[in-house]
């Protein structure tokens, strides 16, 4: 198994650092919070991994990342959705071959390995088609694939850990896996505590509230963690979050986030619910108990509650009737607070306010 590769960097007082993590080829969401929080020569930009995969722009998002780093300081770290295209190149044994089957047919044109099929021209209609692809990557795509072989698992800095998905310690880091420093999934539940400051993505943050399904980076003063995943491109109300440290010595930390909806400023004032749900897609099944054009009346299976659901939310899985992520919770709004309008309803708004998702009922002026 490939160890993790661990790079030290210097980040000065007077330097503004910015983290972002899992862009998944959403370079317009990338490019909009740049612009968003004045990105310029005079910050450190550090990309936690998983730039690419699961959009439609991974290729253009890593050309774009790679002439960032022309003028700017850029550090990217390898996720486990960028380490795909070097090992289908290298066929190593850490990634089954079948895996690529699933996922470049299951995917699709939001597959990497896609889109450099279609740039060049190279069919890619079954696993026979494989090897050539192997073959074209190599010769048209080798400043990609170095990009790529270069990145490291984790930066390490006096104050600050970064890493895509966790660790369990901190020291001995050169020894752990890589892997499972990638996809370490819901690091948070590991009940860890650590020194320095250990910032994540990997795992989408709303995954880890049952109650009330939000974005905003999840910041652990006691524990010495950040995760900041907003589930952009995977969650139909996700966005891109950037944690903005003033400096490396500051601890006063603060985020901005892009979700490309359209916003509005609420009129009326409406207090929070109690009791809601936050179906997540690990526990999504549902049995529809009455179908509507809009909405529908459906049970929850894994905590049998009976709620309303977008209609449009519902698909069929392995024969399974599931929601794309659901939830019933009110939210807290006063008049002037600005609304991301996810969904436009005939019963009120689905919004967003400070990265956290709910239902407002109130009137909005655009």
């Amino acid at each position: 198994m490939e160890l993790a590769k661990v790079e030290h960097i210097q980040l000065p007082a007077g330097r503004r650092v910015l983290v972002i993590s899992d862009i998944h080829g959403n370079l317009t969401f990338f490019k909009a919070l740049l612009r968003q929080v004045g990105f310029c020569a005079d910050d450190i930009l550090i990309l936690l991994g998983d730039v690419l995969e699961k959009g439609v722009d991974s290729l253009a998002t890593l050309r774009y990342v790679m002439s960032l780093r022309e003028h700017y300081e850029v550090h990217m770290l390898c996720g486990n959705c960028d380490n795909l295209t070097f090992h289908f190149v290298d066929q190593t044994p850490d990634i089954p071959p079948e895996f690529y089957n699933s996922y470049v047919f299951g995917w699709g044109e939001k597959c990497v390995l896609t889109q450099m099929a279609r740039e060049v021209g190279v069919p890619l209609e079954s696993p026979a088609d494989f090897p050539r692809l192997r073959a074209v990557i190599q010769e048209r795509f080798a400043p990609e694939l170095a990009f790529l072989r270069s990145l490291p698992t984790i930066l390490l800095s006096d104050r600050f850990l970064f890493v895509h998905g966790g660790v369990y310690r901190e020291d001995r880091l050169e020894q752990l896996t890589a892997w499972r420093c990638m996809k370490n999934d819901n690091f948070l539940s590991l009940g860890l505590s650590f020194h320095r400051w250990v910032v994540v993505g990997h795992w989408p943050v709303t995954l880890y509230d049952p109650s009330i399904p939000s974005a905003a980076p999840i910041i652990l003063p006691e524990r010495h963690i950040i995760s900041i995943d907003g589930g952009c491109q995977l969650k139909w109300d996700g966005q891109l979050n950037a944690l903005i440290i003033p400096d490396g010595e500051s601890e006063d930390f603060s985020w901005q986030s892009y979700d490309g909806f359209p916003t509005a400023v609420a009129l009326d004032r409406q207090e929070a619910s109690t009791g809601s749900i936050n179906i997540r897609w690990h526990e999504n099944p549902v049995e529809v108990l009455e179908r509507g054009e809009e909405f529908s009346r459906c049970r929850h299976l894994a905590s049998g509650r009976v709620l309303d659901i977008l209609t449009e939310y519902l698909y069929e899985k392995g024969g399974v009737t599931r929601c794309e992520d659901s939830t019933d919770y009110h939210l807290p709004v006063e008049p002037g607070d600005v609304l991301s309008i996810v969904r436009t309803t005939s019963r009120g708004y689905l919004a967003k306010k400070d990265g956290v998702t709910g239902w407002y009922a109130g009137r909005i002026q655009s």
